[in-house]
């Protein structure tokens, strides 16, 4: 079904016009509370029937286990979580196009009452964006009445779960290329959507990434979208004004700062005769850009040619390659990076009920063991890097030296904090990395930190799991 305005249940919000905003905020004027999965609303139903709908719950959101060849994680899309959970509700066209399905013949009235009344009331407590984490530590926790937290599960997983793959590939990205490389967003059209391709520019951004080529995400977040050209303008200016070398002149008139594109024909000649022009004083070129052959090869040729013009570099790159280029003395300056910063091997962040009214629970299926109560990752530095992490109750004391990883950032519905800038993020984003061991941040075979489970968590989860035999 098709998302539509749902004027009727935001109408009271005091929505602004678009306009730059650090958050990207997406969901504006849409009804975003039936994107969910089928699940969400035949359970929350069913505990409307039973009477425990309104029971105080608590889910936790992480990943069992990291993606195959990563030491660690960067949380991000908190600010696209809490913006819909700020923004909870369902239209009355949405709740009659859902009756029309049949699928709820059953469903006592209440539940739909529940629904047209719907706002979210509960605690958020999250992992600042741009935090590194490991595998079972949670990034955030609803604490919530039971159908509440049951309904926001598909969207804050899809969220989190994204951002957090791009932002952590986009931190790996910088971590090798090094503070002075360029390094420009390139995804969109690799994205998995629209919206994704939106999502993957800010995590991109807040992970360390100096543009975006994502014009809508770039205005979005306030900051200047960046790009150079691709090879239909050579082909087609070439073929109608004679040559290449017309084509380059042409675009440098209407955008100077521009960045050429000089692989369409041949690499070599295209910069040999970019060099004459330069040489003689006749243009002034802010870059040079190379999407294809040997990149190592092509780079040092064209910086002989173009000692002082900038080269970026394009063409299925990841942190593998860079790290190749750069044990082999490849002269670059930046990097564009599309698909192999946007996809690949998923987040596989799940969402499980740690408690139900004051009751702690865990799920004890084969190789999807989760552990029962309300957590805290409590971390430890020794000179500023990262020692460890320890996986607790957040009723336990404090561990000496340590500091919380979660924050509560919403309460009984109502937003803590400000949202962050970029800049932040970016900041935060560096910081987490530069903290981590170096074997953590290897990138062909990295280590992940050492996450310990506190006593007390241990006897608990012995506790809970002989209940439940």
């Amino acid at each position: 079904m098709t998302t539509s305005p749902n004027w009727e249940c935001l109408q009271d919000r005091h929505l602004q016009p678009i306009a730059p905003s650090q958050e990207l905020t997406l969901t504006e004027g849409q009804d975003y509370s039936l994107l969910t999965d089928l699940y969400g609303l035949t359970m929350a139903a069913s505990y409307v029937g039973e009477g425990v709908e309104q029971k105080q719950a608590s889910f936790e959101l992480f990943a069992r286990k990291l993606p195959e060849g990563f030491g660690y994680l960067i949380a991000m899309g908190l600010a696209q979580a809490l913006e819909y959970l700020d923004k909870f509700c369902f239209s009355a066209a949405g709740l009659e196009a859902l009756k029309a399905t049949g699928i709820f013949a059953h469903a006592p009235d209440k539940f739909w009452l529940l629904l047209a009344q719907a706002r979210f009331t509960g605690d958020v407590w999250a992992v600042p964006e741009g935090t590194a984490v490991f595998a079972n530590e949670p990034l955030l926790r609803i604490e919530a009445p039971l159908w509440q937290a049951q309904l926001v599960e598909t969207y804050l997983l899809n969220t989190l779960n994204y951002q957090t793959l791009v932002a952590t590939k986009a931190a790996r990205l910088r971590d090798v290329a090094g503070v002075e490389a360029t390094l420009l967003e390139f995804g969109t059209r690799r994205a998995f959507s629209p919206q994704g391709s939106l999502w993957a520019a800010r995590a991109a951004l807040a992970g360390g990434f100096d543009a975006t080529s994502n014009v809508l995400a770039a205005l979005k977040l306030g900051q200047k979208p960046s790009g150079t050209m691709a090879h239909a303008l050579v082909m087609a200016l070439s073929a109608l004004e004679g040559s290449e070398e017309r084509a380059f002149s042409a675009f440098h008139r209407y955008f100077p700062t521009g960045t050429l594109l000089i692989d369409t024909f041949d690499t070599v000649a295209a910069a040999e005769k970019l060099a004459k022009k330069v040489n003689s004083g006749e243009i002034e070129l802010a870059g040079v850009r190379i999407d294809s052959g040997n990149l190592e090869e092509l780079s040092k040729v064209v910086r002989n040619l173009l000692p002082n013009v900038p080269i970026i570099v394009s063409g299925d790159i990841d942190e593998t390659e860079i790290v190749r280029l750069k044990a082999n003395g490849a002269c670059i300056d930046g990097y564009g990076i599309g698909t192999k910063l946007v996809t690949g091997a998923p987040v596989n962040g799940v969402y499980k009920l740690v408690e139900i009214d004051g009751i702690p629970v865990m799920k004890a299926s084969s190789n999807k063991v989760t552990y029962p109560g309300r957590k805290q990752t409590w971390r430890t530095f020794v000179d500023g890097v990262v020692q460890s992490d320890q996986l607790g109750l957040i009723t336990e004391a404090k561990p000496p030296d340590s500091q919380p990883l979660l924050q509560l950032v919403v309460k009984q519905g109502q937003r803590l904090q400000l949202p962050e800038s970029l800049t932040q993020l970016r900041s935060r984003t560096r910081d987490s990395v530069v903290s981590l061991p170096p074997e953590c941040r290897n990138i062909n075979t990295p280590v992940s930190c050492e996450v310990t489970i506190s006593p007390d968590l241990k006897k608990l989860a012995q506790e809970v799991s002989k209940k439940n035999r």
